[in-house]
C-alpha cells in the first residue's frame, strides 16, 4: 500500500473531506450545482450568509470579516478546498485570505470578460453585476487586461439580488427591472452578456427572453467547476471511486426558505440554521 494512503491516513481523510463553498445567500448554489454535475462523487459543504445579503451593499471591511469567519467555519468541518462563490466577496477578501491562510487553497470568482472579449463579433460585450463589482478594482483590472479594443458595457443591477433571494425569479416586476438594464445594452450592439453575480443565473430565463437567441449569456459556474476538478486532481484530492457525493448546507437565514430554494434550483441536501454572534458563527 502506498505511503499515506491507508484507511486512516491524513491524505485519505483529507481526500474524503468536502469542498467548501460560500456566498452571501443562494447565488453560490448555482456554482455548487455545476460542481456537483462535474464531480458527482464529491461531498459539498455550503454556507449561505443570508442574514447579511446582499454583499454588494457591504463595506470591504465587513466582507473580509464575514469571509474569514465563514472560511474558518468550513475548515473546522473538514473542507479540503474553499470556493468563494461570490464575485463581491472574492474582490474584497480573496487576496487577504490567501495571505492570512497560506496553507488553504482558495478558488474565487471573477466576471468572465476574457471569453466574451475573445469571441465577440460586434466588438461590444456587456457585464451585469452588483454595484460593488462594477465599482471595484477587480473588474476594471480584468477589462484592462483582457478586453483591449473591445467595448465593455458595465451595468449595475441594484436590487436584483434581493428579488432573487425573495424567490422572485420570474415575476413581471423582475423582468421589468431586467429590461431596464438589458434593452439599452442590446441596442448598443452587445453580442455577449457576462453574468457578474452568481445569483443571476437564477433569472436566466427572463434574461434570455429579453436578449433573444443571438446574444450569448456567459455563466462562470461551469468554468469554476472545471477549475475545482483541476486543482483537486493536481493535489491528489479527488474523491475516491465509489464515494457517494452529498450536499450539506448551512444558512445564517431561514432554513425553511433555504430548503425551498434548493428544490427550485434542482439540488438535494440537508440544511442547518446557524447564527452570527459577536462576529462568530454558532449553531442555532
Amino acid at each position: 500500500m502506498p505511503e499515506g494512503s491507508g484507511p486512516t491516513s491524513p491524505r485519505r481523510r483529507l481526500r474524503e473531506g468536502p469542498v467548501g463553498i460560500f456566498d452571501s445567500g443562494i447565488g453560490g448554489l448555482t456554482v455548487a450545482r455545476a460542481i456537483k454535475q462535474a464531480l458527482p462523487r464529491e461531498r459539498l459543504l455550503y454556507f449561505g450568509d443570508n442574514v447579511h445579503v446582499p454583499y454588494g451593499e457591504r463595506s470591504e471591511e465587513e466582507l473580509l470579516l464575514f469571509s474569514e469567519e465563514i472560511t474558518r467555519f468550513l475548515l473546522d468541518r473538514g473542507a479540503k478546498l474553499i470556493v468563494i462563490a461570490c464575485n463581491t466577496a472574492t474582490s474584497a477578501a480573496l487576496r487577504t485570505l490567501r495571505e492570512r491562510m497560506p496553507d488553504v487553497t482558495f478558488i474565487g470568482m471573477e466576471p468572465a470578460v476574457k471569453p466574451a472579449a475573445e469571441h465577440t463579433r460586434t466588438g461590444v460585450v456587456g457585464v451585469l453585476a452588483t454595484i460593488a463589482t462594477v465599482k471595484g478594482a477587480s473588474l476594471a483590472s480584468i477589462v484592462e487586461r483582457f478586453a483591449q479594443g473591445v467595448e465593455v458595457i458595465q451595468q449595475a443591477a441594484p436590487g436584483l439580488v434581493r428579488r432573487i433571494e425573495a424567490g422572485e425569479f420570474d415575476t413581471a416586476e423582475t423582468e421589468s427591472m431586467l429590461r431596464g438594464w438589458l434593452e439599452p445594452m442590446k441596442k448598443r450592439g452587445i453580442d455577449a452578456l457576462v453574468l457578474g453575480c452568481t445569483h443571476y443565473p437564477l433569472v436566466r430565463p427572463a434574461i434570455e427572453r429579453i436578449l433573444g437567441p443571438d446574444i450569448r449569456i456567459i455563466d462562470p459556474a461551469p468554468a469554476i467547476a472545471r477549475r475545482v476538478e483541476q486543482v483537486l486532481d493536481e493535489q491528489d484530492l479527488l474523491a475516491a471511486l465509489g464515494q457517494a457525493g452529498d450536499l450539506e448546507c448551512h444558512t445564517s437565514g431561514d432554513a425553511d426558505l433555504f430548503r425551498s430554494m434548493l428544490v427550485h434550483i434542482g439540488l438535494e441536501g440537508t440544511v442547518q440554521e446557524v447564527h452570527w454572534s459577536g462576529g462568530t458563527i454558532s449553531p442555532a
